[in-house]
């Protein structure tokens, strides 16, 4: 990892536990921790987005569909201009726009409300679909965790990809082993992930999702294929980042204390 990506990293990581903890209140760390990688090469190398220009017709849909993640995503939004200091700092107290899930504003390039989980799929599936009947070129991408993958109708909805051939649609899951209540494996056992989505006719790339170099080839491979819908399954540890919360449920939705917090900003300082 060059020093320009792992510095990026570190700030995006650094604003998250900052703001997560300013707020003075509970907020989903490990979710969003796990998916920076992810989305900071999404937003660096592949979408074709810009902070000037979130209403244009032409622009590339990101949506969140695991959306207690979203403190990552704020927090990639603030990196790439999309979000001033101001309004990311404003993170869950009174008036805000930014809350614990994903409320669509445009201005701020937040495509989708979110709250019940397995929807993000079924949402870029019926725009990709429109898009394609219309002649257009442009991605959809919906970025989903392992655990929602236990909802009926995400798989509904990798058929209808399947069945209309949407070579326009990529979507990436989060497999950190983790949902909210306890291990995916003990609650809803996945094995064979990639066969799974294989046998329903996508595409499968499998990452390292906190290897840049993996994340890009998978990308730059994903957009030259034309075949039908691709899926990128990104193999992550939730709390990515922060020693104390990686691999530790607990901060799946936990309050970070003074003492924690300055745990997390002295080991992000380390990392640099």
């Amino acid at each position: 990892m060059c020093d320009r990506d792992r510095e990026a990293l570190n700030e995006i990581r650094r604003s998250i536990i900052e703001v997560g903890f300013q707020c003075g209140q509970s907020a989903h760390f490990g979710g969003g921790l796990s998916i920076v990688d992810l989305l900071y090469v999404l937003y660096r190398d592949y979408l074709n987005v810009s902070p000037e220009r979130t209403l244009d017709e032409d622009r590339d849909i990101f949506v969140l569909s695991k959306g207690h993640g979203v403190l990552g995503l704020f927090g990639v939004l603030k990196y790439f201009g999309f979000i001033s200091q101001q309004i990311f700092d404003s993170f869950q107290t009174d008036d805000s726009p930014l809350i614990a899930h994903p409320i669509r504003n445009l201005e701020l390039g937040i495509e989708s409300s979110n709250g019940s989980l397995g929807q993000g799929l079924s949402f870029v599936a019926g725009m990709a679909l429109a898009s394609k009947l219309k002649g257009e070129d442009r991605s959809f991408v919906t970025l989903m965790g392992d655990g929602e993958c236990n909802e009926g109708s995400v798989w509904e909805a990798i058929m209808f990809c399947n069945q209309h051939k949407l070579d326009n649609v990529l979507a990436i899951v989060d497999n950190n082993g983790f949902q909210n209540d306890d291990a995916v494996s003990n609650v809803s056992e996945q094995t064979m992930v990639r066969d799974r989505w294989e046998a329903f006719g996508w595409h499968v790339f499998e990452v390292d999702g906190h290897n840049l170099s993996d994340i890009r080839n998978a990308l730059s491979a994903a957009k030259k294929f034309s075949r039908g819908p691709v899926v990128v399954i990104a193999n992550t540890v939730k709390g990515a980042g922060i020693s104390f919360m990686e691999d530790n449920n607990d901060w799946h939705h936990n309050r970070l204390t003074a003492k924690t917090y300055q745990q997390a900003l002295e080991e992000l300082s380390n990392g640099n």
